[in-house]
């Protein structure tokens, strides 16, 4: 605060701390009684003002408080001008006792009471008026920073009634009006005015009053100025900067009041910005930061939901969910639609879903956990007394001990990580079957989609034959591109209790992803065509794009040895890794082209590719990658009439789309058409990965609009579902599927694990 006003230069050097109470009763023992002391703004500069906006607020009735009044003759003006409902409070004892004396005989009605104006001890909603005449400009001392500013307008907002108003005399220095403006920017109508100068006065200080009216809080107003401009000078450091905060601050304003997701104040929701903090109300999601500057080691984002109605009890009151920052983009976390699923699933009436950013890098779960607790607790429901104990969550992949074989940076897909990991057995359901601690899983990641392992496939020993019955019940249960990963706790399973994993090689005759034993399991819509093809010794032309680790393509070749499979694959360093790590191999009937997969299917378009896909299995093929541009892949060999297979297997690279596969360009219309042109009434499988229900059927609806016939595969435990199409005249009745299924059991060399071909799960959708 600057140091303005009369008095000797001696006495003022007291007061080197304005928010020391032992600084302020040196001063005023030092002034002694029976003296005025106007730091700004005496009563002839603003009677007018301040009675202007009196008179509008109701009769002479109204309670007042005057915060910090120290010695100013303000309240008396008031007082003899009629209003003397008038109660004044300072924390410092030696001036509350010199204005009682000088008052109690004068002015008997007027209230005088040694208080801290950061902690007043008044009920809610009491005054009509708060008039601060620089007490919020003494508290903003730039070393000390916000933190006392905060408390005393958290105990303004409190203490006024609806249609109250908080009067500010301020010298409107940039720290003070930016905290007022953030404090009352939902619900509060703000207007500031300039005090007339006295005659004579160049080259002080303009003082402004700051008007703020308490309205309803789910309001946003813009900052209004009610400046008389020719009275001002535009030209000085203080006006100019008043303006250029009044106008960034309307801009913000501007940006909420057209948002849906309003980012308030803790002391909003307090107060009623959505209604009651303390009762839960079904449906409810609001925005805040929780936590600032002298409550709490770090601020955080925060959305607190309220669970919707749902017929089974919840098993926790109120929950905390942290997102860390890798994540935070997620559909999942990002999007509104995705929290309301993690408030399902946490089975939580209310969860309090906290964001980590890069300023909480350097700090340990425990810590964030500590310094979130008693932030938590002010948003929690119920009252303090009632309060049980607030469980944190976070999304974790249940992986017991984890060693990174291979890190590697590509241009393409950014960096990617091969691990091996063995994952914690299943607590507290029977019903699940429960991993070897024996069984050790190969992982695919992609830095860029952390939360996610994009393949998974099982570890077999080289030197002796193991049970894989329990890893084949587990293969029902995973899914690769929708398994979520935890943290990168590194836990070397070399010469552990586990084996050394180099010992370990990829077993591509099990399958870890169910939603590769859906694809599959799709199959059994076009079984007929498969075993004519095999009973004819001829090739069905199968595409995949998205190699991943190669775990489908390897399994198919194997399972059904018929195929003709080729892959379309963006990124070269995948497939390295693919052959490194995963023993994936090609050979004349399983190549990998790289190259766009869009772009691949467009030019085998173009290049009038055979429609005719079942080849001769004497066609001579190399075994070397192809840059997707050179020949056409299609049309070697000899053809007969039958049925080509697409099946789209790639991930996206934006999780903010809500799509995690396939990127979204692969399900628009365009492509969609495109497939159904180069396909002629073959088969066309996509792996679909979205938590979104409002994303799966507007795929599923785009799908239907360009086939005749289309299928869903929804996995029970997983976000992955398998969407099926072809465009054949007829298509096989769905009560002959199971006879399909069994059809399609014999032509496999590889039997899947378990269950996993279930011809009840596929629902025809057209």
């Amino acid at each position: 605060m600057a140091k303005r006003g009369g008095g000797g230069e001696d006495i003022l050097e007291t007061l080197k701390d304005f928010t020391s109470r032992e600084n302020w009763d040196q001063f005023f023992t030092l002034r002694g009684s029976g003296d005025y002391f106007e730091w700004y703004a005496d009563w002839r500069c603003i009677h007018s003002p301040l009675l202007s906006v009196l008179s509008g607020a109701g009769g002479k009735d109204l309670q007042i408080l005057v915060p910090g009044c120290g010695n100013s003759s303000v309240s008396e003006k008031l007082y003899d001008a009629g209003y003397r409902q008038i109660t004044n409070i300072d924390f410092s004892k030696v001036v509350v006792s010199d204005m009682l004396r000088r008052n109690i005989r004068s002015r008997p009605e007027m209230r005088w009471r040694v208080m801290d104006m950061t902690e007043m001890q008044f009920a809610d909603g009491f005054f009509d008026i708060v008039l601060d005449k620089g007490g919020l400009d003494a508290l903003m001392e730039p070393e000390i920073g916000s933190k006392l500013g905060s408390k005393y307008l958290k105990e303004v907002k409190r203490v006024l009634k609806l249609g109250g108003k908080y009067l500010c005399l301020t010298l409107a220095e940039s720290h003070v009006v930016g905290l007022i403006f953030t404090k009352f920017r939902f619900g509060w109508e703000t207007r500031i005015s300039a005090i007339p100068l006295e005659p004579g006065s160049n080259g002080t200080f303009q003082t402004f009053m700051v008007t703020i009216v308490k309205e309803k809080l789910d309001q946003i107003n813009p900052v209004i100025s009610a400046f008389d401009d020719s009275s001002l000078d535009y030209s000085t450091e203080q006006i100019s900067a008043l303006v250029s905060l009044m106008e960034n601050e309307n801009k913000i304003r501007e940006k909420y009041s057209s948002a849906d997701d309003i980012l308030y104040n803790l002391e909003d929701l307090l107060l009623g910005a959505k209604g009651n903090l303390k009762e839960l109300q079904p449906g409810r999601r609001c925005n805040l930061i929780l936590g600032e500057q002298g409550d709490s080691l770090y601020s955080y984002k925060t959305v607190i939901l309220d669970a919707k109605p749902q017929p089974d009890p919840f098993l926790y009151h109120c929950g905390v969910f942290i997102v860390l920052k890798v994540r935070a983009h997620e559909w999942l976390f990002a999007s509104e639609e995705g929290q309301w699923l993690v408030v399902g699933s946490s089975k939580t009436a209310r969860l309090i879903m906290v964001f980590l950013d890069s300023s909480h890098s350097h700090a340990s779960m425990d810590d964030i956990q500590k310094d979130l607790s008693p932030l938590v607790k002010t948003v929690a429901p119920g009252e303090p007394a009632d309060e049980a104990k607030i469980p944190f969550m976070m999304a974790d992949d249940g992986v017991k001990q984890r060693n990174i074989v291979k890190q590697v940076t590509s241009s393409v897909t950014g960096p990617i990580i091969v691990e091996d990991v063995v994952y914690e057995n299943f607590d507290g359901d029977s019903s699940i079957p429960t991993l070897s601690d024996a069984t050790i899983f190969r992982r695919l990641t992609f830095e860029r989609s952390l939360g996610l392992v994009q393949s998974e496939a099982f570890l077999r020993k080289e030197s002796s034959q193991i049970d894989t019955s329990e890893a084949e019940k587990k293969g029902s249960l995973l899914s690769s591109k929708s398994r979520r990963k935890g943290g990168r706790k590194r836990s070397d399973l070399h010469n552990s209790q586990y084996g050394s994993s180099s010992s370990h090689k990829v077993d591509h005759t099990k399958l870890a992803s169910s939603y590769h034993s859906g694809i599959i399991c799709g199959f059994s819509l076009i079984a007929s065509s498969l075993e004519n093809a095999a009973s004819l010794k001829k090739k069905v032309k199968t595409i995949i794009i998205g190699l991943g680790a190669g775990l489908l393509p390897m399994f198919l070749h194997g399972c059904l040895p018929f195929l003709d499979i080729e892959v379309v694959e963006l990124d070269p360093v995948v497939l390295d890794l693919a052959k490194d790590y995963f023993g994936f191999m090609e050979d004349k009937e399983l190549k990998v082209h790289i190259g766009d997969g869009i772009k691949f299917i467009q030019d085998n378009i173009v290049r009038g590719s055979p429609k005719a896909s079942v080849q001769d299995e004497n066609r001579d093929s190399n075994a070397n990658v192809h840059d997707g541009n050179s020949v056409n892949p299609l049309a070697n060999g000899n053809e007969c009439v039958g049925m080509k297979i697409l099946i789209i297997d790639a991930d996206s690279s934006d999780l903010s789309s809500g799509l995690t596969c396939p990127p979204s360009n692969f399900v628009e219309e365009p492509f969609l058409l495109s497939v159904k042109e180069f396909l002629s009434g073959g088969f066309f499988v996509i792996n679909l990965v979205s938590r979104s229900a409002a994303i799966r059927e507007l795929v599923a609806s785009r799908m239907k609009s360009v086939f005749a016939h289309v299928f869903s595969l929804e996995l029970e435990e997983d976000v992955n579902e398998v969407l099926l199409a072809f465009d054949a005249a007829t298509c096989i009745e769905m009560d002959n599927l199971p006879e399909a299924t069994a059809q399609l059991q014999r032509l496999m060399n590889i039997p899947l694990p378990g269950d996993n071909i279930v011809s009840s799960s596929i629902k025809c959708l057209k």
